[in-house]
């Protein structure tokens, strides 16, 4: 697990505070933990596939590609012509295929998808377990304050949201680790199990900013880096999966 979690976190810029470990841990909020992280995955699944419809086909041909649900059975990843929603293309389509198969957004968000989806059932099914009903919470600021530095021309806006797409799974998987240990024995093998695929797709995702990138994309990297930082290390007056500093503390 180290030498897993090593660049995850020489990547991030700071470590999850230890006084939102012993907030998360604390049994009174297990059902508001068990929510939020279902969404968090289902949030993640929708964010890849609104990144499949904006980025891989122009906009005339986005009706072409499967909804959401097409991606919910965790098989092996499809054919790109199952992608496609059509097991026979005619003569019109192959160019559509062509497109697809040049895209190198298409296989690596279709794979996170699919395993996003698969984590909000598995989630969901241990809520159902522990009698914890899916019911709505809202969201943490943490995702919507990272978007609002997104650039608004392309490719840079593209490239900040595959950047904020890395911190985000990033994040994740270190807050994975840390609270896996002080949880029950299920809850901390599941979150154990989650380690290796978070810590993929954040690799994943800055791989694909660079591609998207017409310049070096280490600034701004580092920019993202320090606002991510931010939210996790500042008072936050909501508990929830990506949440800063329980603002009963004042320390960080």
């Amino acid at each position: 697990m180290d030498d897993l979690l090593a660049p995850v976190r020489q990547f991030l810029h700071c470590e999850t505070p230890d006084e939102w470990v012993e907030m998360a841990r604390d049994p009174a909020q297990l059902p508001t933990l068990l929510i939020d992280h279902a969404n968090c995955e289902n949030k993640a699944a929708l964010t890849a596939h609104s990144l499949v419809r904006r980025y891989c086909l122009p906009k005339e041909k986005r009706h072409l590609l499967p909804k959401l649900t097409f991606y919910r059975e965790p098989d092996a990843l499809p054919e790109k012509a199952e992608i496609l929603g059509k097991r026979t293309m005619g003569e019109s389509d192959r160019s559509v295929f062509a497109e697809l198969e040049r895209n190198p957004l298409l296989f690596p968000m279709v794979r996170l998808i699919q395993e996003e989806l698969h984590h909000f059932e598995q989630v969901l099914e241990i809520m159902a377990a522990r009698g914890i009903p899916y019911g709505p919470v809202t969201a943490s600021r943490y995702a919507r304050s990272l978007l609002t530095h997104v650039r608004t021309y392309e490719p840079a806006a593209v490239v900040d949201k595959m950047i904020i797409g890395a911190y985000i799974e990033a994040r994740s998987c270190e807050r994975f680790a840390r609270l896996a240990p002080h949880l029950d024995e299920e809850l901390g093998r599941f979150y154990v199990s989650l380690l290796r695929s978070e810590a993929r797709h954040y690799q994943d995702y800055l791989a694909l900013a660079q591609t998207f990138a017409d310049e070096d994309i280490s600034e701004r990297v580092a920019f993202f880096g320090r606002l991510e930082a931010e939210l996790i290390c500042s008072p936050d007056p909501q508990f929830r999966f990506h949440s800063g500093l329980p603002v009963r503390s004042d320390s960080c």
